[in-house]
């Protein structure tokens, strides 16, 4: 999903005081992860996971792999904690998460 930088701030800023709901231990994408990431996405549609790695280069490419396989688009990763938001639209219209308009 292409979003506006105004709707990005919007959604950095919903997501500030957020929990990670989603932790990625030293077994990397399980299928029991990746089945809880979908479902938590889904009802949640704006998400923080954190990822124990200590390579920045694979926890950049876990996250990325997590975005592209799921169409989630990463908002913002500050150290191990990435912001995640994928829209929903099977959710009833007032239980969407409401985001300005372009």
């Amino acid at each position: 999903m292409k979003l506006s930088e105004s709707q990005r701030k919007f959604l950095r800023g919903r997501g500030h005081q957020l929990k990670p709901l989603i932790m990625v231990g030293d077994a990397g994408l399980t299928e029991s992860l990746l089945a809880e990431f979908k479902a938590t996405l889904a009802h949640h549609e704006l998400i923080k996971v954190k990822v124990r790695s200590t390579d920045r280069a694979a926890r950049d490419e876990l996250i990325q792999k997590l975005c592209a396989d799921h169409s989630a688009t990463l908002l913002q990763r500050v150290g191990n904690v990435a912001l995640v938001y994928r829209a929903n639209s099977e959710k009833r219209p007032e239980k969407r998460l409401r985001i300005p308009s372009r």
